[in-house]
């Protein structure tokens, strides 16, 4: 497994997770894809699980998606996920999904996160203490 993407973790997948053909369902790539993102934003410092403590809200606004191999159940899945682009209040997460065993890319693709104001739910800017924790993460973004 070669990613660029800086934060990973293992997902195994369950026979709910998994469509009448026995593979899985094509949204949980993006289930999968989000929840580790989450898990990667909280170490950055933005822990969504409790939102009165956020700053700002973060909609995601658009994703794509290729579906490149098979998954089924009881697969252990190596979910990659990071930032490829900061702007003013946008940014771009890329994600990657591989089985653990044979290191097969089963899908690739990104979220479009814009980071939205509590209380008028307009985009603001990215809180300066994430985007410094995503650049001492990955400096290639500065």
């Amino acid at each position: 497994m070669d990613s660029a993407l800086p934060y990973s973790e293992i997902i195994k997948v369950r026979f709910r997770d998994t469509d009448s053909q026995g593979h899985l369902y094509f949204a949980n790539y993006l289930v999968f894809a989000d929840e580790i993102t989450g898990f990667y934003m909280a170490q950055l410092g933005y822990n969504s699980s409790n939102p009165g403590d956020v700053p700002c809200y973060i909609f995601t606004v658009n994703l794509n998606c290729d579906y490149l191999d098979e998954c089924k159940a009881l697969d252990e899945i190596r979910v990659f996920t990071g930032y490829t682009r900061l702007g003013n209040s946008s940014a771009e997460v890329a994600f990657e999904l591989y089985r653990e065993h044979d290191s097969v890319l089963l899908s690739k693709g990104s979220f479009t996160q814009v980071f939205v104001d509590k209380q008028t739910r307009k985009s603001c800017p990215i809180p300066e203490v994430f985007r410094a924790s995503v650049i001492a993460r990955q400096p290639e973004l500065a």
